[in-house]
C-alpha cells in the first residue's frame, strides 16, 4: 500500500503541472481558433483547427522571444517594482514571488536539508531547510532560519533555532522535499 501511495503522489507531481499547462494551451487555442469563426475567415473546421494550432504555437514562441528581450525585461522589472511598492498588494505579491522563486527560480532557497531537534526530551527531530544563516537584520544572534514544510501541502512554518540543534542531511534537496511533502511515503534516491 505504501508503494502504491508513493507512485500515486509521484504521478500527481508529474500530472498536475502537465494538466495545468495543457489546459492553458487548449484555452488559448480555443480563443485563437474562435477568432476565425467570428471574423468568417474560414468555414472549414480543419482549416480553423490548423490555423489555431499554428497561431497558438507562434504566440507562445513570441512570448518566449519577448521574455528574453531587453525592453520586455525592463518593462517587467518596472511593473514588478510598482507591485512591490503598492500598498496592500506588496504584502501579497512579494511573498508569493519569493516563495515561488525559492522552489523554481534562479535563487532556489530550499537547497540545504537538515534535521532539527524539536523535542529534546522525546528525541524528536523534524526535516527542514535552512533558508537564512544570518539573522542580524532582525537583531537575532546565534540562530538560523529553517523552513519546516508540512506534509501533503505546500505550506509550512519558519522556526529559528540554534545551529547546534540542526544536522545536515547529505541528500538531494528536491528528494528530501518530496519525502517530506509526501508524508514520508516516497523513497529517497
Amino acid at each position: 500500500m505504501k508503494k502504491v501511495l508513493s507512485y500515486f503522489l509521484q504521478g500527481l507531481i508529474l500530472f498536475i503541472p502537465l494538466v495545468i499547462t495543457l489546459f492553458l494551451l487548449f484555452k488559448m487555442f480555443d480563443v485563437i481558433s474562435s477568432w476565425f469563426s467570428v471574423f468568417g475567415l474560414s468555414e472549414s473546421i480543419l482549416v480553423n483547427t490548423l490555423l489555431g494550432v499554428i497561431l497558438t504555437f507562434a504566440f507562445v514562441s513570441l512570448l518566449g522571444v519577448l521574455a528574453t528581450s531587453y525592453v520586455v525585461k525592463n518593462l517587467f522589472a518596472f511593473i514588478e517594482d510598482k507591485l512591490e511598492h503598492a500598498p496592500f498588494i506588496r504584502h501579497i505579491y512579494s511573498p508569493v514571488k519569493d516563495f515561488t522563486n525559492a522552489f523554481v527560480g534562479n535563487k532556489k532557497k530550499f537547497n540545504k536539508p537538515v534535521l532539527v531537534m524539536t523535542n529534546i526530551q522525546a528525541n524528536i527531530e523534524e526535516i527542514g531547510f535552512v533558508t537564512h544563516t544570518d539573522l542580524t537584520d532582525l537583531n537575532i544572534k546565534d540562530k538560523v532560519a529553517v523552513y519546516m514544510p508540512l506534509s501533503y501541502s505546500l505550506s509550512g512554518k519558519v522556526v529559528l533555532v540554534s545551529p547546534n540543534q540542526i544536522k545536515s542531511i547529505n541528500k538531494d534537496a528536491s528528494e528530501v522535499m518530496k519525502f517530506v511533502v509526501s508524508g514520508g511515503v516516497t523513497d529517497v534516491d
